[in-house]
């Protein structure tokens, strides 16, 4: 995660023009202009879905009738334009957007349907929800994250929120469950290839370092999460898990940790916790209807009015979508690439995702993209797409049913698409000539 703070800039799109005043003018336009020769296959016409790009998606958003026009209008149109102008009384669904800077990376709060003064008071308790995560999980800034792991540098147990317990319990968890793939203690490998910076170098770590880590095997089972109440047993040690209680009853928890190389950075964890954070925050303000995206990770509320959100998975080699997909209320999407925190050296692309067996960064892998569901679908987006990245095409299918996911797809080194039957049923490719294989 990046050290800037949010760049709380309220850029939004709102979408309250009176349909009537426009299809009214539209067609006075048509009547007085109209040259059925004249055609621009560039101009958006009323109705066509426009991508607006975001960080790893694109969300479609709906053109009002009047946005790209030309006086030129098309003479088929005009029909539409005048049946359109006499039934539309009501004003359109209205659309708030605001975007801001968080986790190093941007994200975009969308809703839908909601007036402004709600809309804006949802997505602003957003906003400093995210700050507050910030603050609190930064893995080399001042935070309680880089507290603790100071602590476990000199041997010593350090009280922590029970919110943080809390994390630390399910990433130990998920961690378990991908077979350590999902590590979120190999923070020292991290550092040591420079990714722990806003700014990093094209520089290659020195491999005595990477392989006193990798010998050192720091592992999430490696904690040793206390309970405020000494009579109980410790909620993680050795990697064997325990619910803790409700947070509200509980005082901070003692974590400690018996491997000093461990050094937790929960930057494949925060954006897809935040996210679970998001939808209950805008859930509580009344709002049914949102699209949260944190750096490529998208979770979906409700509707966009009597349509399914629809989003684009990013290419990682050119601008634009490789593919879209509707995603329903609920299901949130998430992307592992190596085209967004990387440097290149002699022609070599090295990205953040680090292998914890090896010490190095993956290669043979562009992108991976999956689909979850269910309350916790952000989180779960956010974590288990890395498993399948450091699997790599030989390992990704069968570390996809391990982490039970149905709907997953890997772009090669070569471009390839290989993705589950689940998922082909789901996407639409841009390019027809996209090469795919559906492994069962």
């Amino acid at each position: 995660m990046s050290s800037a703070a949010i760049l709380y800039s309220p850029s939004f799109r709102r979408i309250t023009s009176d349909l009537a005043g426009v299809f009214c003018q539209l067609s006075r336009m048509a009547s007085s202009s109209i040259r059925p020769e004249s055609s621009n296959s560039n101009i958006p016409r009323s109705g066509q879905n426009q991508v607006v790009p975001l960080r790893g998606f694109y969300f479609f958003g709906w053109i009002p009738a009047c946005a790209g026009m030309t006086e030129f209008i098309k003479m088929r149109f005009v029909l539409l334009f005048v049946l359109l102008a006499l039934t539309a009384c009501n004003k359109p669904a209205p659309t708030y957007q605001e975007q801001g800077y968080v986790f190093g990376t941007l994200v975009d709060v969308t809703v839908y349907g909601e007036d402004e003064a709600r809309a804006k008071q949802g997505v602003t308790a957003v906003m400093r929800e995210f700050q507050r995560l910030h603050d609190l999980l930064h893995a080399w800034k001042p935070s309680e994250l880089s507290e603790l792991n100071t602590a476990f540098a000199q041997g010593k147990s350090k009280s922590v929120s029970p919110e943080l317990a809390a994390m630390l319990t399910d990433a130990a968890q998920l961690s378990a469950e991908s077979g350590g793939l999902f590590n979120p203690a190999i923070g020292g490998l991290i550092q040591t290839w420079g990714f722990q910076a806003d700014d990093f170098k094209a520089v290659l770590p020195d491999e005595k370092m990477i392989a006193a880590l990798v010998k050192a095997n720091p592992q999430m089972g490696d904690l040793v999460i206390g309970n405020p109440n000494p009579s109980q047993p410790p909620l993680v040690r050795g990697g064997a898990m325990r619910s803790l209680p409700d947070k509200g009853g509980l005082g901070w928890v003692a974590v400690s940790s018996k491997n000093k190389s461990v050094k937790l950075d929960l930057g494949g964890y925060a954006k897809g916790y935040a996210l679970d954070r998001a939808a209950e925050i805008l859930k509580q303000n009344g709002i049914q209807n949102a699209l949260i995206n944190i750096g490529g990770n998208v979770l979906a509320l409700g509707a966009h009015g009597n349509r399914p959100w629809r989003v684009g998975i990013q290419h990682p080699r050119h601008p634009g979508p490789i593919a879209t997909l509707a995603l329903q209320d609920g299901e949130a999407i998430g992307t592992s690439g190596d085209y967004q925190r990387y440097f290149e050296l002699d022609g070599k692309r090295f990205c953040h995702v680090i292998d914890p067996r090896t010490g190095q960064s993956v290669q043979g892998v562009q992108a991976v993209t999956i689909i979850t569901h269910g309350a916790r679908a952000g989180l779960l987006s956010d974590a288990s797409s890395k498993p399948l990245f450091i699997s790599g095409t030989a390992g990704w299918r069968a570390a996809a049913d391990r982490m039970q996911l149905s709907e997953a797809l890997l772009i090669d080194a070569d471009g390839v698409v290989h993705l589950t039957a689940a998922m082909q049923k789901r996407l639409e490719f841009t390019d027809s000539k996209t090469i795919s294989r559906i492994e069962p």
